[in-house]
This record gives structure tokens, sequence and C-alpha cells, in this order.
């Protein structure tokens, strides 16, 4: 019997693995076949610029576009300008309806062009036209100068401006470091703070100082406080915000919300003052994402209020009001615990 059902086993094993080997290769040629027909796509959805220069997706992307590349607006609209002899002065794109889950985005705001998607192609459609700068390639802290908050032979602590970078970016050199360095060569910096951010960082004078300070950040006993004027009236007094956040692949540097793939970060939060619509509230990041006081404050997850100036998660203005206002660190050679502030100017 034992043989009987072994044998009936075996030959439907064979079936199977038959069946199987030609489910296998009807995917195989579907994605031959689909990657051929997407290949074909690309090279036929073409942008026109004001030069009628006709350019493919293909050749933008050097034959791998993103997923919903050329989808958006602006794309469409300009090709059927230049396609029609019309001169474009001006565009913006703003969102309707309701947001999206991961993303910020808020019923009437405008918000630029993607930099994953969007700009490349726009990158060629255009060329030669009058736009304003990139944003990215544009030092803001040209002509501001650095606040020395605190100092002694092992650290300091200064008073970053808004529009300034911590580090040196990709396109721009200048920063926090680069200028402390020009003054103490070993000098690194701790922690970063948003570029529109402003407020304390702190500055090692030395390896070992730096990484003593580095490890009191990784086991969270700095105490950091922020303060920011959100942009709406809240309800409640006080709360935990807990918030997974990643960075947006298709818009860097956003970030987004994402339960699946999101780091961990959370936030406490507490009301000081409530005015014209306005809510002024301190932050105690509990976790140090990029962006996290930001996306919490504006997610409707979250606060539902972004903060006043925020060009990425709000309503551009002069600048972000949001600062660092606080910090609590134990010095590292003396081991007594130092509190550091200094008020916002908003």
């Amino acid at each position: 019997m034992n043989q009987y059902w072994q044998y009936k086993i075996n030959d439907a094993r064979e079936q199977l693995a038959y069946y199987t080997n030609q489910i296998n290769a009807l995917k195989e040629a579907r994605k031959e076949k689909s990657s051929a027909l997407q290949q074909r796509l690309f090279n036929e959805y073409a942008f026109l610029n004001q030069y009628q220069e006709l350019k493919s997706l293909g050749e933008i992307f050097n034959g791998n576009p993103p997923a919903g590349a050329g989808e958006c607006a602006a794309p469409k609209l300009l090709h059927y300008a230049f396609q029609h002899d019309l001169k474009p002065i001006a565009m913006a794109e703003f969102w309707w309806g309701q947001s999206p889950k991961s993303e910020v985005r808020k019923h009437q705001q405008f918000y630029p062009a993607c930099t994953g998607k969007c700009e490349p192609i726009l990158k060629h459609m255009l060329k030669g036209m009058p736009v304003d700068d990139n944003p990215f390639a544009v030092n803001w802290a040209e002509g501001k100068n650095l606040e020395i908050v605190f100092e002694d032979d092992y650290l300091l602590v200064i008073n970053k401006p808004a529009e300034f970078l911590s580090v040196p970016g990709k396109q721009v050199s200048d920063s926090v470091q680069t200028r402390i360095q020009a003054l103490h060569p070993n000098a690194l910096v701790v922690h970063r703070l948003d570029m529109s951010t402003s407020g304390l960082l702190l500055i090692a004078k030395s390896n070992a100082i730096h990484k003593n300070l580095q490890a009191q950040f990784i086991k969270r006993k700095v105490k950091k406080r922020y303060v920011a004027l959100l942009d709406g009236f809240l309800m409640e007094n006080k709360g935990i915000i807990d918030l997974p956040l990643r960075v947006d692949l298709d818009n860097r540097p956003n970030q987004i919300v994402c339960f699946d793939y999101g780091k961990p970060a959370q936030t406490q939060w507490e009301v000081v003052e409530r005015r014209n619509n306005q809510t002024m509230v301190y932050f105690y990041p509990i976790t140090g994402r990029t962006h996290q006081l930001r996306v919490h404050a504006a997610h409707s997850l979250g606060l539902n209020c972004p903060i006043i100036g925020d060009d990425l998660y709000g309503t551009k203005a002069h600048r972000l009001h949001l600062h660092a206002q606080s910090l609590t660190f134990a010095h590292p050679v003396s081991k007594q615990e130092m509190t550091i502030a200094k008020e916002a100017e908003f």
C-alpha cells in the first residue's frame, strides 16, 4: 500500500513540476514582453522645450525612469504650450482635496515639483528660460555670522542662524563646520540641525570629546528643547506624537510617514501660548530623525498644524519658526550637568 501511494505521489509531483515549469516560462515571457513594451513607451513618451527639441523619458532618465514620471501637470502643460507656440510666463502647482496618508499635502496649498520625477524632465523643458535659482544651490548663509554662546578648552555651543547648513552639503560647502574648522581645525559638529532651523549646536574641539558627546546623544542622555510657532490653534495642552518616518525616495529631502519601513520617531510637546490662530509650543524630541518636528507638526496624524514658514510641509515665509532653544548635557571632562539656552528671535 505504501509503495502504491508513493508511486501515485511521485506521478503527481512529476505532473506538478511539468505545469510549474510551463507557468514559470510564461511568467518569464510576460516579464520580457512587459519590459519591451515599457521601453517602447519610454522611447515614445517625449517632451518639447522652447527650442522644439524633443526628448523622451528614456533619454532623460537614461532608460530607467521612476514609476509615474511625466504624469504630473507641469510637464504636460508646458509640452502643450511649446506644441502650440505659446510662451509660458509663470506656473504654480497646488494640492486639491484630501491629503494622502503618508505625505503632508494640504488642500489648496502650493508645492514645488518633486526632485525625483519632475526635476530631470523640467531641466530639459525649461532650458534657456528665465527661472528662479535652485534653492539647494544657493548659499543662504552668505553674510550671516555665528554667535558663540559658550566656549571652553573642550567644546563650543553656537547659535546657528536659520538657513545655515550644519555641515557641508552636496552643492554648498559653507557651513557651521567649515567656518568653525577655520578657527579650530580639529573641531567636529556633534549633532545637526536642519538648514532652516535656528538654535543651539554643540561642537567638540577634539575627536575624544566628540566621541563622548556623541555617545550621550546615542544613549539619549542629552535633553533638547525646541520652540516653534504653529499655523493653527491647538485645543490640547500637551501630548506625544509617535509617527515612524522615512525619506521620500521620489522627492528628497522630504520625509514621509511610513508604518511599514519608517524608523521610529517620537516627539513630546506642550503648548506655551495661543494667539491670533497661532500656537507656540515646546518640542522635546525623544528621537532625532530628519525633519521629525516639521513632519510631526504638519501631518494630519500629528498636530495637523505646520510650523509657520515651513516651505516643505507648510507655507513659505521669511523664515522657519523653529528654534533649538535649550541643551542639557554632561560636560565630557568635568562631568557636571550643563544647561545652555538661547531665546528665539521670534
